[in-house]
């Protein structure tokens, strides 16, 4: 699996009310849900995003309450990575549980700046700064977990079965 786009930068401990207030969890529906994303921090993210854009940010991202609202609001954008120094535990679990593919690596996610366009190996955990040519080495998932991930979820890869 691969993944190429523009990068969208944050700082360290990026919570989760950050990526999706709550005062707009009033609806279930993703797609309504995702015209917040990020708005606390970058008012102008879901005007810049495109399909396949990348997250880089740096210490504990995605930290803060539980809810599986917030990788979904970043998937549902159409961001194909979040490359972080490090996650939140709840956050990293739930973005493998939604299909939202995360690395973590901190030298990439120091270095690597905002617009610069980067691609994705995820079988081999390769992160290439494409304006840069530097490229980074991040712990790839094992298989299974790439699978939960390529077929959309963990829900999705349960009904489609081995």
């Amino acid at each position: 699996m691969q993944a190429q786009g523009r990068v969208f930068k944050y700082p360290d401990n990026v919570d989760t009310d950050v990526i999706i207030p709550a005062r707009y969890l009033n609806t279930p529906d993703a797609k309504e849900l995702a015209k917040h994303c990020m708005e606390d921090i970058d008012a102008t993210f879901v005007e810049k995003v495109n399909p396949g854009d990348i997250i880089v940010a740096g210490w504990n991202f995605g930290c803060g309450s539980s809810r599986e609202h917030a990788p979904l609001t970043i998937k549902t954008n159409g961001v194909s990575c979040v490359i972080a120094k490090s996650f939140a535990r709840i956050f990293y679990r739930n973005s493998i549980n939604i299909g939202l593919p995360i690395l973590e690596c901190e030298q990439a996610a120091e270095e690597i700046n905002a617009g610069d366009d980067v691609s994705i190996d995820f079988d081999k955990g390769l992160i290439t700064n494409n304006t840069t040519g530097k490229t980074y080495e991040a712990q790839p998932f094992p298989p299974f977990i790439q699978k939960i991930i390529a077929d959309g979820g963990l829900l999705a890869s349960i009904k489609k079965g081995k």
